[in-house]
């Protein structure tokens, strides 16, 4: 990925927040004859040294699965917020309009999960993270017949990582003056996007 270097985030602890609070991952592999992509929520475990695991779940009726045998490297690209910015939030305007946004890059090994007791944990994960934030969250209550037939029809995989490239972009290359005027007419826009990266890019600055 291009990452000018007022882009790049190195910083472990904001990459790996970012990560988890962004689950909603395209898992992007090649086979040798063409690319392919699935939208999947995506566990993130992280590790006291490396750079972790990654732990999904797909329908076994998508062949992606297959393309793990291969050995190639798996892209994992976990989105952030992101909007267009118009020149017109700019101190200086001759510019022209660009779009600002946060993403992260996970490459690593694929492994297919052939013990069914790891594959129900990782469901059960999944659910668990997700119900956690429900007022009155919701747990699986089938019966273990139910819930086998169900996994039989799912494949679930982990991703060793093997190296991490995270971009914000925020401006940051414009003048103080400038990213704050981006900043207020983000936080003004009717558009939820805009307001969420707004939301995104205050809480990068307490950071930073």
């Amino acid at each position: 990925m291009y990452i000018p270097s007022a882009n790049r985030i190195r910083d472990g602890g904001r990459i790996n927040s970012f990560i988890q609070s962004h689950g909603f991952a395209t898992v992007v592999t090649h086979n040798d004859r063409q690319f392919w992509a699935s939208h999947l929520p995506v566990l993130f475990d992280q590790a006291n040294e490396g750079h972790g695991v990654l732990r999904s779940h797909m329908a076994r009726a998508n062949e992606q699965w297959r393309h793990f045998a291969s050995g190639q490297e798996v892209l994992c690209i976990f989105h952030g917020p992101h909007s267009y910015i118009s020149p017109s939030s700019y101190v200086m305007q001759e510019t022209v309009p660009t779009w600002n946004y946060a993403v992260v890059h996970v490459y690593g090994m694929a492994k297919v999960i052939e013990d069914a007791s790891v594959l129900r944990k990782v469901v059960n994960d999944t659910t668990t993270k997700y119900e956690s934030h429900r007022p009155v969250p919701w747990k699986i209550t089938l019966p273990d017949t139910a819930i086998e037939a169900m996994l039989k029809a799912i494949v679930g995989f982990t991703i060793q990582i093997t190296r991490i490239e995270a971009k914000f972009k925020f401006g940051q290359n414009r003048s103080q003056a400038d990213q704050d005027g981006m900043l207020r007419d983000l936080q003004a826009s009717p558009d939820l996007g805009s307001q969420e990266l707004a939301n995104f890019i205050s809480a990068q600055r307490s950071l930073a």
